[in-house]
């Protein structure tokens, strides 16, 4: 399917989303407090995310990326888990925040509820919300499968958000061509060989899948890409304990944050949502906002700025982006 970068993507209407806005925060966001303060500490917005919430903005080198896709920029929205300990004025707020982040496209990378069927239709109808010049693409997580992944589907596709289920799309821009690919989750049914088919192996392609699990099959097949969730960062990390996961760096490996794998790159959110435990410690939920270049061997680039994450520069050190 060929997208139309030109187009804006509008769903639903803009005075239903108003009402919906209305309806869920009480009041339009202020939008110095809301974008220029990342974390959202302070502002009208904070009691929603007592653990935190913050914009990651970094910059992915692909190898191959086409001209015309040069500074396109991704927010991935990973995790949301709407349920009782994540209502909808949570998921209404981060709609707000990732509109006024003006995106070129927005990647769902699936657990979109916890538990119930009766949450789906309430989040995806928010989620209708979201805006992008590309459109707004979406991939089921083990929670939407265990609760109803066809009616995940259905209720985000009656929103205009495109399930990818183990396929693909194209993408244009500029004259340029780029491929997303999107996978059902890992035990879920998985097929990448099925979502690449028809993908040439020179092309440059991003996919979707929840669980990072995934980056293996997927740096087998040469792509550029991979945007993950599911582990959510952890979600408690203790001084000395570490997380779940453990806390040095080969266990906290495709858990949170940037990596690759071979010519395979992957992001990896810490998520929006919680479960098990309704809250977060020192492990803030996270909007990623990732930001396209396209890198060619001996390429030079400044290392002064790779990622800003609440108003901190990192290093080109602590990302360990390396040149093919």
């Amino acid at each position: 399917m060929i997208v139309k970068m030109g187009s804006l993507l509008i769903s639903p209407p803009i005075s239903r989303w108003a009402a919906l806005r209305e309806r869920y925060l009480g009041r339009p966001l202020v939008k110095n407090r809301l974008v220029h303060s990342q974390s959202l500490r302070g502002g009208e917005q904070a009691h929603r995310f007592r653990g935190g919430l913050g914009v990651t903005a970094q910059r992915i080198w692909l190898s191959n990326l086409p001209e015309g896709f040069r500074g396109f920029r991704i927010l991935q929205l990973s995790d949301i888990h709407h349920s009782l300990f994540v209502p909808l004025d949570h998921v209404a707020a981060v709609v707000e925040l990732s509109n006024r982040l003006k995106p070129d496209l927005i990647a769902l990378t699936g657990d979109f509820v916890t538990y119930s069927r009766s949450s789906i239709e309430p989040v995806a109808e928010i989620l209708g919300g979201l805006r992008a010049r590309a459109g707004v693409v979406a991939v089921l997580g083990n929670h939407d499968f265990r609760v109803g992944a066809d009616a995940v589907e259905r209720a985000l596709r009656r929103q205009r958000i495109k399930v990818l289920r183990n396929r693909h799309r194209l993408l244009q821009r500029r004259g340029s061509s780029l491929y997303l690919a999107g996978v059902d989750d890992y035990g879920y049914g998985a097929d990448l060989g099925q979502a690449m088919c028809g993908i040439p192996e020179d092309a440059s392609t991003i996919l979707l899948a929840h669980n990072p699990r995934l980056v293996t099959a997927a740096a087998c097949r040469g792509v550029g890409l991979v945007l993950s969730g599911h582990t959510h960062g952890g979600q408690v990390n203790l001084p000395l304990l570490g997380t779940v996961y453990g806390r040095s760096p080969e266990q906290m490996r495709f858990k949170m944050g940037w990596d690759r794998l071979g010519v395979t790159q992957i992001y990896v959110s810490r998520g929006i949502g919680t479960i098990v435990l309704p809250l977060r410690w020192r492990c803030p939920a996270e909007v990623p906002l990732l930001e396209l270049q396209p890198h060619q061997r001996g390429d030079a680039f400044s290392s002064a700025f790779l990622q800003r994450s609440y108003a901190t520069s990192w290093p080109a050190s602590t990302l360990g982006i390396a040149a093919d």
